[in-house]
């Protein structure tokens, strides 16, 4: 696995961990719908919560929240839509971005970004 995907996964993984630790109940991981991933679906306070985590080791090119494209975006509200209608979900819906910074040392800065953006439907 390139060192780049390596990454990645460290950074969901440590998304993962953040958001336990503040109460999130994880319910999916990388859950797609024919080409859209979700790198992670949560839910908190009856909220389902779809979020894209990007992690970056340097922020030379800029921040790693700066790469969820509109494109992405789209994608990202594809997939929801096909969630929320197969588990029937009735209640609020939000999506997250997790920008994690990988640092000289090894650990993570995680910035939560709550409501990041809205569909476009």
């Amino acid at each position: 696995m390139a060192i780049h995907n390596d990454r990645g996964k460290a950074g969901e993984k440590a998304a993962i961990q953040f958001l336990q630790e503040k109460g999130y109940e994880i319910l999916d991981e990388n859950w797609t719908f024919g080409k859209a991933e979700v790198d992670i679906v949560a839910l908190h306070s009856n909220t389902i919560i779809f979020i894209e985590v990007k992690t970056r080791s340097s922020v030379a090119f800029g921040m790693p929240e700066d790469f969820v494209s509109l494109a992405k975006q789209r994608q990202l509200e594809l997939a929801s839509q096909a969630y929320i209608e197969i588990m029937d979900h009735q209640g609020e819906i939000r999506f997250d971005v997790i920008a994690v910074l990988l640092t000289k040392n090894n650990t993570f800065n995680i910035n939560h970004i709550e409501d990041a953006f809205w569909p476009y439907t």
